[in-house]
Formats: C-alpha cells, sequence, structure tokens
C-alpha cells in the first residue's frame, strides 16, 4: 500500500524509521562510547513517538511545526539524560518529557498572563510529577505533592488549574443532531437576572468570610462544574470530607446572608 508523503518542518513522516528495543539499547551504548552518529539515529528513530504526543496538541496551535520541533527539543534532553540503568522503557522515560516541554511552550505563549510565583511553582509541581511517575509509575496524589515541597494543597491546585487552557465561550458543549449549546448559552440565566447591587455585595462578602477551601470546594462544584469524586481525588481526601466542608460552607453562606 502505497504511504502518503506528509511532511513536518522538511520531515517526510511517511518514511520515519521505528526502532526496535534491541536497536535502541545498541546505539544508546554506541552513544555513550561517543559514536558521533548514534545520537542522530536515536531522534530519527523516535520521530513517531514525537507525532503521536503531538495529535494532543494539535487542536491548540496553527503552526504544527513549531510544535514538532519543540516536541523535538523534549526528545534530546530525554536522549541525553537517558540512561539504561534506569531499567525502564526509554519511551516511559521520553514521553513526559516531550509532553512537559510542549506544555511549557503552549503556556509561555498563551495569551492569558499568569503570575511568575504561580507559573514557577506550577513548573516545579509538574517536574515532581514526571520524576514521580518515571520512578514509580503512578501520579502523586496532591497530598503527597504538598508534603514534598512544603506548600499548601490549595497552592497546589491552584497552581496546577492556572495552567490549564483557556475554554472559548464559544465552545459547544451539547448537540442532539439539532442546534448546538454553546458554553455562552449558559453562562447567563436570562429568567433569573438579579441587578440588585446590594444583593451582590452581600453574596460577596459573605463567600469571602469562608474559610479557603470552602471557597475552593464551592467554586469548584458550582462554578466550575466538578463533581465531589473529582474534588476529592484533587484533594486527596474521601468523597465523604468534600460533602461536610461542602455542607458547612453552604450553611455558613446561609447563615451570613440572614
Amino acid at each position: 500500500m502505497a504511504r502518503h508523503k506528509v511532511e513536518i518542518s522538511g520531515v517526510n513522516t511517511a518514511n520515519i524509521k521505528v526502532l526496535t528495543s534491541e536497536e535502541m539499547e545498541e546505539l544508546f551504548k554506541k552513544m555513550r562510547e561517543g559514536d558521533p552518529f548514534a545520537r542522530e539515529e536515536l531522534v530519527n528513530g523516535n520521530l513517531k513517538l514525537v507525532l503521536s504526543i503531538l495529535k494532543k496538541f494539535s487542536k491548540k496551535i496553527d503552526n504544527l511545526d513549531d510544535l514538532f520541533q519543540i516536541g523535538c527539543i523534549g526528545l534530546l534532553k530525554a536522549i541525553d539524560n537517558f540512561d539504561l540503568s534506569y531499567g525502564v522503557k526509554f519511551s516511559t522515560y521520553c514521553v513526559p518529557m516531550i509532553q512537559g516541554e510542549v506544555r511549557r511552550y503552549l503556556r509561555d505563549n498563551n495569551s492569558i498572563r499568569v503570575s511568575r510565583s504561580v507559573k514557577d511553582l506550577a513548573y516545579k509541581i509538574m517536574k515532581l510529577k514526571d520524576e514521580l511517575l518515571i520512578e514509580r509509575g503512578i501520579e502523586p496524589s496532591i497530598e503527597e505533592l504538598s508534603k514534598i515541597l512544603e506548600v499548601s494543597e490549595f497552592d497546589i491546585i491552584n497552581a496546577l488549574d492556572s495552567m490549564r487552557d483557556p475554554m472559548s465561550i464559544f465552545e459547544p458543549i451539547y448537540s442532539d443532531g439539532g442546534d448546538t449549546i454553546y458554553l455562552y448559552d449558559q453562562l447567563e440565566d436570562k429568567g433569573n437576572k438579579n441587578n440588585d447591587l446590594d444583593i451582590k455585595l452581600s453574596v460577596n462578602d459573605a463567600i469571602n468570610n469562608l474559610g479557603e477551601r470552602e471557597r475552593y470546594i464551592l467554586d469548584q462544584r458550582f462554578v466550575i462544574g466538578k463533581t465531589q469524586m473529582e474534588i476529592a481525588s484533587e484533594l486527596g481526601i474521601s468523597q465523604a470530607q468534600i460533602s461536610r466542608i461542602e455542607k458547612n460552607a453552604i450553611d455558613n453562606l446561609k447563615s451570613n446572608l440572614k
């Protein structure tokens, strides 16, 4: 069957070679011994891995050439730092590094600005998550990251959330074959408008009187729309605890608004 020629950054993706595990191991040994061509062969033999990772990011950028080059930078870093003594497949070690490089590029070129301190914390968290994932094969919990980095769980979640890609208000959220419903349509309940400034100020004051965790859980539940189980997983606590905190927060709001 004929393969279609698709070029990215001058690379014909139809002709990319895929290395076997044995070939990879041999090339890493040659590279450590000073073979000047082994590194290049390792790069060329893993370009399809880069392309497979870029598929999940392709909708977030117009110029795939730029993203491909950034992915290759992550690949080069992985090749230069990989050691056969790690006892893991190169792809297991390499994928988080490529993904991290691409995510950093997308965040640094995002039109929404995030404070440097929050961004630095997010980078530390993601680096630590990648290291622990490679070391143990499972992602660490929010609670564990909080203890290792000596910051609050709220700061961990806030830093990671601040790095998420923004969603367009014209993002389609539902379609049953008829008219599509967009996020924009859900931003305002036109049947329940309330322009009473005094009430808005009272509600704002009541929310500000809540604890930091209570405010966060209410925001995630009723603004973001997450389930109690999702929030419990993020905070590393039980769903029952989330339910109790949520109920207490709502009771406190009601009490403050009386």
